[in-house]
């Protein structure tokens, strides 16, 4: 019997045929799920989609005897972008979502991600209460199946992807086009290779897709949001206006400027933001956005009369904000933007199309509109931990938290948390003296690593 929390930040997360992320408990996932979501008298329908991870087949499989056994009806969606298993959960009228992915990890990795009939990721009390039915030892793998002749049934959505692709290309404004554009677009060999360049490409612009021919184990491989080196060249190689790197699930996106230069979730929340003011079509007194978020993005938004709510960091935590506060952008600087008019979590597609809209109206460069305000200097490290390690909790790092917080004094910030989807410590300092940062992060990692060997 696991013993261990199973959900993270962002659903259950772990390597690939070890405890969490097994055919067992993925049945028995399917199983508390679906005692979850089978109340009431109406025939309950769940969908389930996957990124490219060779591990999909065995989670899938596993999830659909799970659902099916409870008595759902299973749509099996196959490869396809988080935010689209999103919308297609409320546009198919499904009572729960599931994407198997574990975003921009490696193949290695995978995760399962939750969504209610409203299209939102699960809160944390039905997470919690799903989670209790799954580790609980009072568990009991028979109660609530279905009897024999109310059995699931299980079939593919050959549709799918199309219902997606229109579903983006409307959330571009009507009357613009990508005529003339020539765009890059790195797919990270992820749930967007098909979609992403077919969108773009019916939208008018020439089109120059990579990292888009997965084989189950090159997903986020040297490429996509996270690894976004290849893209650079390409963008300047092929004098294309735009690079778009998107994660392996597509629901985040990184913007490379036509001089091969990285335009962060920051930038890009900036530019939409202030874009969106001055059409009238801002909600809110401002943003959402994490505690990673750049000081200077804050201090940007001050000066155009608006607020940075932050939040932990999450993109659920982004959208929990976004909607107690009556806002219609969030994001992450790490490129999770989400844009509550379109859609209920992030997507990389309909922010990359965004973006594109305000450099056509603006008629400038990605290199001039993208750089909207001047950040702070920033430095973030991660520190690998084993399973079982309690680094935070030594007293060598504590003692250099307390020395690089002084140090500080008030003129910036320091955050040190540990990762909800990897085994890392994330270190990370910002302030007006680029050197002192560098100093402060540099011992505190050290004292990390001292504390996990």
């Amino acid at each position: 019997m696991m013993t261990r929390k199973l959900f993270g930040t962002d659903g259950v997360r772990g390597l690939a045929n070890a405890e969490p992320i097994t055919a067992m408990t993925a049945l028995r996932l399917a199983l508390a799920a679906g005692a979850h979501f089978t109340r009431g008298g109406h025939r309950h329908r769940v969908i389930i989609g996957k990124d490219t991870r060779l591990s999909g087949y065995m989670l899938e499989t596993a999830l659909t005897s799970g659902f099916l056994s409870m008595g759902m009806d299973v749509m099996l969606l196959g490869p396809l972008p988080t935010p689209a298993v999103a919308m297609l959960t409320r546009s198919m009228r499904a009572d729960l979502g599931v994407m198997i992915s574990a975003s921009h990890n490696p193949y290695e990795d995978n995760g399962i991600k939750l969504f209610g009939p409203d299209g939102y990721k699960l809160s944390d009390d039905i997470e919690k209460e799903i989670e209790e039915r799954v580790l609980g030892t009072g568990f009991e793998p028979v109660r609530g199946l279905a009897p024999s002749a109310q059995l699931g049934r299980a079939k593919r959505i050959d549709d799918a992807q199309g219902r997606y692709i229109e579903f983006v290309k409307s959330s571009f404004p009507k009357g613009l086009s990508l005529e003339g554009l020539r765009v890059v677009v790195d797919c990270a060999n992820g749930a967007a290779y098909k979609v992403a360049p077919t969108v773009l490409w019916e939208l008018g612009a020439d089109v120059v897709a990579i990292a888009n021919e997965p084989n189950g184990t090159n997903i986020n491989a040297g490429c996509g949001a996270v690894h976004t080196e290849r893209l650079c060249e390409q963008v300047k190689a092929s004098g294309a206006h735009l690079g778009i790197a998107l994660d392996g699930d597509a629901d985040r996106v990184i913007v490379v400027d036509e001089t091969g230069t990285v335009i962060d979730g920051d930038q890009l929340m900036a530019l939409i933001a202030e874009s969106w003011q001055s059409a009238g079509r801002l909600a809110g007194d401002g943003i959402a956005a994490t505690v990673m978020s750049n000081l200077g993005l804050e201090r940007h938004l001050g000066h155009l009369g608006l607020k940075l709510h932050r939040t932990s960091v999450g993109d659920r935590y982004v959208v929990e904000a976004m909607r107690r506060l009556g806002l219609n952008i969030g994001g992450e600087q790490s490129g999770h933007i989400i844009m509550s008019d379109f859609a209920t979590t992030g997507d990389g597609l309909i922010a990359a199309l965004q973006i594109l809209a305000v450099l056509i109206k603006a008629d400038r460069p990605a290199s001039q509109a993208g750089r909207v305000f001047t950040p702070l200097p920033q430095l973030l490290k991660n520190v690998r931990y084993r399973p079982g390690q309690l680094p935070l909790e030594q007293a060598l790092v504590k003692d250099a938290i307390a020395a690089g917080e002084a140090a500080l004094n008030g003129s910036g910030r320091l955050l040190i948390r540990k990762s909800g989807t990897e085994p890392l410590i994330r270190v990370m300092a910002e302030g007006e003296d680029k050197v002192l940062i560098a100093r402060v992060v540099d011992d505190i990692v050290g004292a990390v690593e001292a504390a996990a060997r």
